[in-house]
């Protein structure tokens, strides 16, 4: 960010009064205390979230130095002595009219893009194509909400020559203060989807607002799905020809039609377009985290090396780690030698512990590595990723694939449900249902969330281990007497369920000397697992009032078929039960305590009932048996292998194990190594089961063996090496339970630690 403006100036642009001086120039600005990196000329927002206000934060921001705020002008802060404020009606009207200033000074093009998907798929496929040729400011990471757009506008400077800006929406009326903001001189529309469209009343209010972006600007480049209502459009959106690249699914050809015709509009030649298109990084935009040798956690973001997207990865990179070493790796090529030292002095800045350029030629020392959190970067042109995967722990072919942007849709979308103020209890047992935990945690801690459910202990040291600090909750769900010493050692909060339970962990306090320890009290009303009974409240009381090594934080009880109308009378029944327990606790304790019995269905079904917080499940992932909630929610998981060898089978052979195929043709098989110590069960064998290759069904042939099954691939046009999907766009995960008569949950927790997970943020 390169802002040169005073604080005359700012006070202007906010119509605001101003409580105390300062001589600083604003030179960027801060709205996350988390991300504070360079305080001298950093002008703060103290924006408020749906639960937390924005003024809470000044104090700790102050102590990180910054002395320039911006604050409501009703908010009880205290005013420090050397610091000035501008005193605003809204911090975030504030910061979005500086933002509107600040792109006005700019006259060179403003390409705004919007869609339901694909904005930033698109943004960094323009930015690969043309950054030899144009000076490109572009959205940082998936900058495109109310906030993210104004700080992208705030990154355009006098040095650049076109500009692409994301804009993103979730309710009416939305769109247009982005316009206001971005008055784009270019639109591009990527595709229209299902996000947020259970905001709108129906399909075209939701398209039509996305294009009020478009209204006034002088070319809208659009999809060829649109092209049956090309002659309602308005004159200055172009329907785009669709355009295919083996390189790239069916479903990417409306986007890269969009792309090539934009830069025929920028005059590029039909032979550069093709080659630049052929180039195209086929993981644009993602960042990998995986685990390496020698205990090491890997984040390859090999894809650039532009100064904001490093910004952006060593932010990452710092949230991820905690208290874990820091290693910066750059692949820096030769004909971009000349950015070393604003490469170097960005780094430096963030105080790595190590960071390493490696030449041309040379290897990346993983050997050297231990324990450590090693971000590795590099242009385009090193194709960086053999040394990358040198540095991989599991050289398993067979991948599960963790997409934490579709995580975070699916909590914001609960969220966008909830009451104001109740809180999200995220469950993440059994290694977050086979997604790996310590990694699925870090990241919803980064967003906002500060309460997590264990089933174990064990699970609960490995999420402290993994850098989810004692800002966080973590509870315990199943705590066994023999671990309450690992619990207290580790800050961990347990379930206590039954008297011999609570007796056991007090005495385990009374040993330590420790009082007021945090605990959950469990209640069974009606679904008859773990929990007190409701007539025992009374007693469960009276002991913790005597004894003060414990306090309570929390009480819950779980719902035995919360999702289904046809119990709803049960479901009440076990609702009235809780709220009697509720209610004599907040009646007869002085202990501030959280109330959670709703799980995600539930807390859609019975809001009512959401209390303080609410528990999510395999919800987070996108999974659900309720048919209208699936349509606002993003599948989180995928599982992918690569086809092993090819054979031909004459009519009359056996396939497999036990001869229990016969090939009644001539046919072709692949070979995959994906196999039921996998996940993939021996159920699925002989046509049970099937993958899907190039967007075609292919059903398992023969037995499927512990580590690889075979498939029919008479009709597809694969080689080996080509991509297999076992779980995706064209294979749904209820599809593949169904097929393994289980259900999701099955599923997820069966998928083999042996398997290589990747992480991957859009």
């Amino acid at each position: 960010m390169r802002l040169n403006y005073s604080i005359e100036t700012c006070a202007e642009i906010f119509q605001a009064k101003t409580v105390g001086s300062h001589s600083e120039s604003i030179t960027h600005v801060y709205f996350d205390s988390r991300k504070i990196q360079q305080a001298k000329g950093a002008l703060f927002f103290a924006l408020s979230g749906n639960s937390r206000s924005g003024s809470e934060f000044i104090e700790q921001a102050y102590q990180q130095g910054i002395r320039l705020f911006v604050v409501p002008e009703h908010a009880s802060i205290k005013f420090q002595s050397d610091a000035l404020y501008f005193l605003v009606k809204d911090a975030l009207t504030a910061l979005q009219q500086l933002a509107t200033y600040h792109r006005k000074r700019f006259t060179y093009p403003v390409v705004a893009i919007t869609g339901s998907v694909g904005k930033t798929t698109f943004k960094e496929w323009i930015f690969h194509c043309i950054s030899d040729k144009f000076k490109v400011v572009r959205s940082p990471k998936s900058f495109n909400s109310q906030i993210g757009v104004a700080l992208s506008l705030l990154e355009m400077h006098e040095n650049a020559s076109i500009a692409f800006i994301e804009a993103g929406i979730s309710k009416p009326g939305e769109m247009k203060i982005l316009r206001d903001m971005i008055a784009p001189d270019f639109g591009i529309f990527t595709a229209f989807g299902k996000a947020h469209r259970e905001n709108f009343s129906n399909n075209e209010e939701h398209l039509l607002e996305k294009w009020i972006l478009f209204r006034e600007c002088k070319q809208a480049f659009i999809p060829h799905t649109f092209a049956d209502l090309e002659n309602r459009l308005p004159g200055n959106f172009q329907v785009c020809a669709s355009y295919e690249n083996h390189r790239f699914p069916a479903g990417y050809s409306g986007m890269l039609g969009v792309l090539k015709t934009f830069l025929a509009y920028l005059q590029f030649d039909p032979k550069e377009i093709q080659e630049r298109i052929d180039s195209l990084p086929t993981l644009a935009l993602r960042m990998e985290v995986f685990e390496g040798i020698n205990r090491n956690t890997i984040i390859n973001d090999t894809y650039n090396l532009d100064i904001d997207a490093l910004s952006e990865a060593l932010i990452y990179q710092r949230q991820l780690a905690s208290d874990r070493k820091r290693i910066v790796v750059i692949g820096l090529s030769e004909k971009h030698a000349h950015e070393r030292l604003d490469i170097e002095r960005l780094i430096s800045s963030f105080n790595p512990d190590e960071f390493h350029f490696i030449p041309e030629g040379k290897s990346i020392p993983w050997e050297n590595f231990h324990n450590s959190v090693v971000l590795v970067k590099a242009h385009r042109d090193r194709a960086f990723e053999h040394e990358v995967a040198r540095g991989k722990a599991l050289k398993h072919r067979t991948v599960v694939e963790i997409n934490l942007s579709a995580i975070k849709h699916n909590i914001a979308f609960y969220q966008s449900r909830l009451p104001k103020g109740v809180k999200i209890l995220a469950m993440v047992k059994a290694s977050s249902y086979g997604a790996g935990a310590d990694k699925v945690a870090a990241s919803l801690q980064q967003s906002g969330i500060r309460n997590f459910g264990v089933a174990f202990a064990d699970e609960g040291v490995e999420l402290r281990k993994a850098g989810i600090g004692l800002s966080s909750s973590v509870v315990v769900m199943n705590p066994d007497p023999e671990h309450s010493d690992l619990i207290i050692e580790y800050r961990l909060e347990p379930a206590i369920y039954s008297f011999e339970q609570l007796d056991e962990f007090i005495t385990a306090l009374i040993h330590k000397q420790i009082s007021n320890y945090p605990i959950h009290l469990k209640f069974d009303t009606g679904m008859h697992r773990l929990g007190f009974s409701p007539k025992d409240k009374e007693r469960v009381l009276a002991i913790i009032n005597s004894q003060p090594e414990v306090k309570i934080e929390g009480i819950y009880s779980h719902l035995a078929d919360a999702d289904n109308p046809v119990h709803s009378e049960f479901t009440k029944k076990q609702l009235e039960a809780f709220e009697s327990i509720v209610s004599y606790f907040r009646e007869h304790t002085s202990d501030s305590f959280s109330a959670h019995v709703l799980n995600s269905e539930g807390s859609l079904r019975y809001p009512e009932y959401s209390y303080d917080m609410i528990r999510l499940g395999i919800s987070m992932y996108g999974y659900t048996e309720n048919k209208e909630l699936k349509a606002f929610l993003q599948p989180g998981v995928s599982w992918y292998s690569s086809i092993s060898q090819i054979k031909s089978v004459p009519k009359g052979d056996f396939i497999g194990y036990g001869c229990t195929y016969e090939a009644t043709e001539d046919m072709t098989i692949a070979i995959v190594p994906v196999g039921y110590a996998d996940g993939f069960r021996r159920s699925l064998s002989n046509g049970a089961g099937s993958v899907s290759i190039h967007g075609i069904k292919c059903p398992v042939v023969g037995r499927v063996c512990m580590d690889m099954i075979m498939v029919d691939i008479s009709s597809v046009d694969a080689k080996i090496n080509d991509l297999v999907e076992i779980i995706g766009l064209n294979q749904k995960m209820e599809d593949f339970a169904k097929a393994m008569g289980t259900i999701p949950y099955e599923v997820m927790t069966g998928l083999s630690r042996r398997m290589h997970r990747v992480y991957v943020e859009e």
